[in-house]
């Protein structure tokens, strides 16, 4: 693949074009387990937040009050550098980037899983809890399915917001597509000039990120209006 890149557009402009790709990869592998982690975590805040628990509810909220008061880029510090530092132990960029990204899109992504809870119908869980139902019967098998269908749009989009938030992870030495870019704008070589470098950059995020903000909108107008008319009659 790389003589490829060589043949067809020449050196040294082959094998930025080639690295640069080769290291999206791990771009996209970032933002996808920042993601998975970060959901999972997020799915437990969110049932807390929403629970009958007052001491749930307060630590769920100073939670997501904690982690979105924080930049991402002092967090990717703390996990990258305060911790080994501090503990005195060697941490994997690999993990402390994915630590610090999950646990900033988990605030994130509990926020917007709350709101689409507390956007179904009151009437809803009054329902249940007059079947004779309990909480978790209610949320799970009523309320879920409809705060899903609000939640997917705005989940899709927040996607894009991850793998920006991946670009930071250069400075705790994870080697993605933004630090492969900025070792190539800085290198002494004809045809790697920042002016060069960075707009190739920029265009790999645009073609990874525009996608996804194209999907959330084809979402949020498809199942949007299926939950307006879903709500209508609960009123």
């Amino acid at each position: 693949m790389k003589e490829l890149f060589l043949d067809t557009l020449g050196q040294p402009f082959g094998i930025v074009i080639y690295q640069l790709l080769d290291a999206t990869q791990f771009t996209i592998y970032l933002s996808l387990i920042a993601f998975a982690g970060g959901g999972a975590i997020g799915l437990a805040i969110t049932a807390a937040r929403v629970a009958p628990s007052t001491l749930g509810r307060n630590l769920a909220s100073g939670y997501i009050w904690l982690f979105q008061s924080v930049p991402l880029l002092m967090l990717l510090f703390l996990f990258g550098l305060g911790l080994p530092k501090l503990l005195a132990i060697n941490i994997d960029p690999w993990l402390a980037a994915t630590g610090a990204l999950a646990l900033y899109a988990s605030a994130y992504l509990a926020e917007v899983w709350r709101g689409a809870v507390e956007a179904v119908p009151k009437g809803q869980w009054e329902s249940g809890y007059a079947l004779g139902l309990r909480f978790l019967p209610v949320a799970g098998l009523i309320v879920s399915p409809q705060a899903i269908r609000l939640a997917v749009a705005p989940t899709v989009g927040f996607m894009v917001q991850i793998i920006k938030g991946t670009s930071l992870a250069f400075i705790i030495g994870f080697h993605d597509l933004m630090a492969i870019g900025k070792r190539w704008a800085n290198a002494p070589v004809d045809g790697t000039e920042p002016f060069i470098i960075f707009p190739l950059m920029a265009f790999i995020y645009f073609g990874l990120c525009f996608p996804l903000s194209l999907w959330s909108r084809h979402l949020e107008h498809k199942l949007g209006s299926a939950s307006e008319k879903k709500v209508s009659p609960a009123g």
